[in-house]
């Protein structure tokens, strides 16, 4: 018990782009315009970072390409992102967590989840809970990532686990795994979330979340985003018709 009231409160860690139109998003042109993408990745970070809000922490970091906007609420501390791949730059966020040489847990998320529910890391990541936890992983549903959390971050952990993974393919979590195996941590499993990367993954996204800001934008955004789909297939046509000819 004595322990468990004295364990540090989590780093929260957000990695974000600022949704600057046609360096967001772009798998979600098209059918959307840049920025019409750049608006849903807007909408995707503010949902994200406010029900990061309510998660008991004792530090809550943006790490951000770009500049923050009117989208980020209060209490949260930015830091730029440094050069590098994005391995580099993640592997980076958590020597910045550890800095000071603090205890706490510190436990990173994306911008591509504005689904996640505060809950899905407050239970995990409470005092109680966290025992004998070594580390968390959420896997996506693409294969990928979308958190990742260590119980004693330091700079050489962060860069034996994340340095040199392969980003952004269908195996990239596999192997984030594997490292978190023969590295002997005790892993918590979170759970699978889908990552907003396509105009499907964002409908799918809309429906699992309906009273965010992601939903809303989304749905103010719906018939837009079909005629830009039904614009780009009607092209599509046009050019296989004048191909057969």
């Amino acid at each position: 018990m004595r322990a468990v009231l004295a364990a540090p409160p989590p780093t929260l860690l957000v990695v974000a782009k600022e949704p600057v139109p046609g360096r967001v998003k772009t798998r979600l042109t098209p059918p959307y315009t840049p920025e019409q993408a750049a608006a849903l990745a807007e909408a995707a970070l503010a949902d994200t970072l406010r029900t990061l809000s309510a998660v008991p922490a004792g530090r809550r970091i943006l790490v951000l390409d770009g500049s923050p906007g009117r989208w980020l609420p209060p209490g949260w501390e930015v830091v730029p992102q440094p050069a590098g791949g994005l391995d580099v730059r993640l592997a980076a966020a958590f020597a910045g967590a550890s800095a000071g040489g603090t205890s706490a847990p510190a436990l990173l998320v994306g911008m591509d989840t504005p689904q996640i529910a505060a809950r899905t890391l407050a239970e995990p990541l409470s005092a109680a809970r966290r025992q004998g936890v070594d580390a968390w992983y959420g896997p996506a549903a693409d294969g990928g990532f979308w958190a990742l959390g260590l119980a004693r971050p330091t700079p050489e952990t962060a860069a034996r686990l994340l340095v040199g993974l392969p980003m952004s393919t269908p195996h990239t979590g596999a192997a984030l795994e594997e490292r978190l195996a023969r590295a002997g941590l005790v892993v918590g499993r979170l759970p699978v979330l889908r990552d907003v990367d396509t105009a499907e993954d964002a409908a799918r996204v809309a429906a699992l979340a309906p009273a965010g800001r992601f939903a809303a934008r989304w749905r103010e955004l719906g018939d837009a985003g079909a005629a830009a789909a039904g614009t780009t297939a009607a092209a599509a046509g046009t050019q296989a018709e004048a191909a057969g000819r």
